[in-house]
């Protein structure tokens, strides 16, 4: 399995058993929360906050969940404040990691973090260690059912930067910018995604086997797992018959 699209991909296969584990609500009240006080809550004026409602509402959270966790952010009701921030280290192997996170207690997040890498053979990096190795990009997934050149004149007129073929499915990638003028015009005309986030794309992958292969799964689960973790990226690569061994 190879591609810019490996753990959402990942994420993908696995998120009814994410959903179970009750952690995507968390998250998204969260962003909802920070993008509504960074931004405003003005929808169409916060891009952010688009972004994170959208995203709420695909995974079916309540109306009044989400008008609350704006009114929180917006300071209409009282509420806790995030920071926000970034972590960057190596798992198995030596593929990258970048950690984002939102919390109330920084030093919490540090140690639990730290801990999840030293307990699945990785380490915590300094700050710019590997952020130059991403670029920050939409991506929209598609699985093959989908005509190429219908994805591809849609998304290349609304202003994507490329559509190509992958993992049997076909991801388009734009500029974080354009990222909601393209999924917008993918979903005027009927057009069902995958995923479609603003997320760091790997400018080059670490081929991962074996025990690294399966260490690096369960390093990215945990701290997907970690309340405080917004979001995890890595540059990791994975044969397609491992992934299928370690998924079950």
């Amino acid at each position: 399995m190879a591609g810019h699209s490996k753990w959402a991909n990942i994420r993908h296969r696995k998120g009814a058993q994410d959903a179970k584990r009750g952690k995507i609500f968390t998250k998204l009240i969260k962003e909802i929360t920070v993008a509504a006080r960074l931004g405003g809550a003005d929808v169409e004026a916060n891009p952010r906050l688009r972004t994170a409602i959208d995203k709420a509402k695909a995974g079916n959270m309540p109306k009044d969940t989400i008008e609350r966790a704006i009114k929180k952010g917006s300071g209409d009701l009282d509420g806790v404040n995030y920071e926000e921030g970034t972590f960057e280290g190596y798992g198995p192997g030596g593929a990258a990691v970048i950690v984002e996170f939102m919390t109330d207690n920084r030093t919490r997040t540090v140690a639990d973090v730290r801990y999840i890498f030293s307990r699945n053979n990785g380490s915590l990096g300094v700050s710019g260690s590997v952020a130059f190795l991403f670029d920050r990009k939409g991506l929209i997934l598609f699985d093959g059912e989908q005509d190429f050149d219908t994805l591809f004149e849609i998304a290349l007129e609304a202003g994507a930067e490329d559509v190509k073929e992958a993992d049997g499915g076909y991801e388009i990638i734009t500029d974080p910018s354009a990222f909601l003028a393209v999924r917008d015009a993918l979903a005027d005309r009927g057009l069902e995604w995958l995923s479609a986030e603003v997320t760091m794309i790997p400018q080059t992958t670490v081929q991962l086997e074996g025990k690294h292969a399966e260490q690096m799964l369960k390093l990215m689960d945990k701290l997907e797992d970690n309340d405080d973790v917004q979001n995890v990226y890595a540059n990791f690569d994975i044969a397609e018959e491992d992934l299928a061994n370690f998924m079950g």
